[in-house]
């Protein structure tokens, strides 16, 4: 009995002492299709970022395709970033998303785009990864592919 009491006590221990982050790691958010009108060839999300964080968008593309994709933000404080197919989304020991993959040309972390077009290298689902400059940020972004 004593054992088990003792056993008892230093599992709740362990518990308490633990920090937060070891037992409820956030979730990795699944990215949110961007799907075109019949017939279309553009379209608009929009939304908001809180600062730290990261909307994550995905669209599907075919090697060769022209895309352009222009975002606004009324404080001017939103930029993204484009991954290319296969880009793996995870998280690491801060709980900030990372990503495993090559970034689109001038689509880079810490280049701050606002706007990029170019031809789509491969056929996939690429990631457009948005978050902000400075503190929360407003956005809306076109999409259009060709």
């Amino acid at each position: 009995m004593i054992k088990i009491t003792l056993s008892v006590l230093l599992l709740l221990l362990t518990l308490i002492a633990a920090p937060a982050g070891v037992w409820a790691a956030d979730p990795i958010p699944a990215p949110r299709p961007i799907y075109f009108s019949s017939g279309a060839k553009s379209g608009t999300v929009g939304g908001h970022v809180q600062r730290g964080e990261q909307n994550l968008y995905s669209l599907v593309g075919d090697a060769g395709q022209f895309m352009t994709v222009s975002m606004t933000t009324p404080g001017g404080n939103a930029t993204f970033q484009i991954y290319e197919p296969d880009t793996v989304v995870g998280r690491d020991g801060d709980g900030r998303l990372t990503f495993t993959g090559k970034t689109l040309r001038t689509g880079g972390p810490g280049e701050d785009a606002t706007r990029w077009t170019g031809r789509l290298p491969r056929k996939g689902t690429y990631i457009i990864a948005i978050g902000s400059t400075r503190g929360n940020a407003n956005y809306s972004m076109d999409v259009k592919i060709e």
